[in-house]
């Protein structure tokens, strides 16, 4: 069933994003010094500003770049940075994304925990010292159910002050009733802002329907969600620099039309897994690290979260520059925490240090790691 399109949609339809991006391409060393000027400044920043950070003339200058991103987060966060672990329920879908390790069809050992099984695995991750978890799951509407999904927070909640969701999209009701079960968060990746490549990655199921995806964050953010999450697969769109200039644009809009809810934005890269999907543009280690000290310069007080993805050295950099929220210790696969190898992973993870190993290397850095999320109630 589509669902209608949300305020943010006719938004994106009034973006030029190809010709922001090919400006960005066009822009020259001066055009990248008057950008940061003004941004040292404390000027708010344009999409077309946002468009010179991220082009190749500023990727000359990304040392610069780096360092005024790294004042910014530190004026904006302090040295705080959350940490959280991902509980993957389960790795059943009923969507076909060819980009994705649980894609319908594809040969690998389905599981979905029972309400037991992710107890258990919460527990370990208790013990490890996570407050925080993200409880991750593919895109199947019987075996994770709306029933299923609220009953989990409900048994989760008075272990976890802070859970979030990264699962199919909902109606209206259903956030209703997560919130009314002590949620939290919600973390819904476009992928792609780009229509017609979502449509060739999308084959069939309900994460097919565009509109239906993007207007997930509204419905979530009009039932009570305090925390909004979104991010868009980088090499799944040739045109990088478009799709971050679109989350940019719909960051900003759900800062304002929730005023009151937190936004959480992250550009994963794409990794390994069962699909074979290999990324159509590969974006080097410089440009990711640039992506991240311009959405930082552009929306200050945006949570950039970075996750096991990335090896631990792009991690412990970015860290310092402009990421405020990092997963530590992930596994990508239910029941991976407790019994590991007995079901498919949805991807592989880069960073295998065990979190109090990556907390440990925060403090040394002179971080502070946050394992329990403070989020005041709505309204108040």
């Amino acid at each position: 069933m589509s669902a209608a399109p949300g305020e943010f949609a006719a938004v994106l339809a009034g973006l030029d994003l190809p010709g922001l991006a090919a400006r960005g391409l066009r822009a020259d060393d001066a055009a990248v010094s008057a950008t940061l000027a003004s941004a040292r400044a404390g000027d708010r920043l344009t999409l077309s500003d946002l468009a010179v950070l991220l082009s190749p003339a500023a990727t000359a200058r990304l040392e610069e770049l780096a360092q005024l991103a790294r004042e910014t987060t530190l004026r904006r966060f302090g040295r705080a940075v959350r940490l959280f672990a991902p509980l993957y329920v389960s790795n059943e879908c009923l969507s076909s994304c060819t980009y994705c390790g649980f894609s319908k069809g594809l040969p690998v050992v389905r599981r979905t925990l029972s309400p037991d099984e992710t107890e258990a695995e919460a527990r370990l991750l208790a013990e490890r010292g996570f407050r925080h978890l993200l409880l991750v799951s593919g895109e199947h509407r019987i075996e994770v159910s709306a029933d299923y999904l609220v009953s989990v927070v409900e048994r989760l909640s008075p272990l976890f002050p802070a859970i979030s969701i990264e699962t199919q999209t909902w109606s209206d009701d259903t956030y209703s009733r997560l919130v009314a079960a002590g949620l939290v968060g919600a973390v819904h990746y476009q992928e792609t802002y780009d229509r017609d490549r979502y449509r060739e990655v999308h084959v069939a199921g309900w994460k097919r329907d565009f509109d239906r995806r993007l207007s997930s964050f509204e419905r979530a953010g009009a039932a009570g969600v305090r925390r909004l999450g979104l991010g868009v697969l980088l090499g799944l769109a040739v045109d990088w620099r478009a799709d971050v200039l679109a989350l940019a644009a719909h960051a900003t809009f759900l800062g304002r039309r929730f005023w009151r809810t937190e936004v959480m934005a992250a550009l994963p890269r794409i990794r390994p897994n069962a699909a074979g999907f290999p990324p159509v543009v590969v974006v080097d280690d410089a440009e990711f690290v640039q992506a991240h000290a311009a959405l930082r310069l552009y929306e200050p007080d945006l949570d950039l979260s970075l996750s096991t993805r990335e090896p631990a050295p792009m991690r412990d950099g970015l860290a310092r520059i402009a990421v405020t929220t990092m997963s530590a210790g992930s596994s990508t696969e239910p029941g991976g925490y407790g019994t590991p190898g007995e079901a498919g992973e949805q991807f592989s993870i880069s960073d295998e240090r065990p979190p109090a190993e990556v907390a440990a290397v925060l403090v040394a850095a002179g971080y502070d790691p946050v394992w329990k999320d403070a989020f005041p109630l709505v309204g108040t």
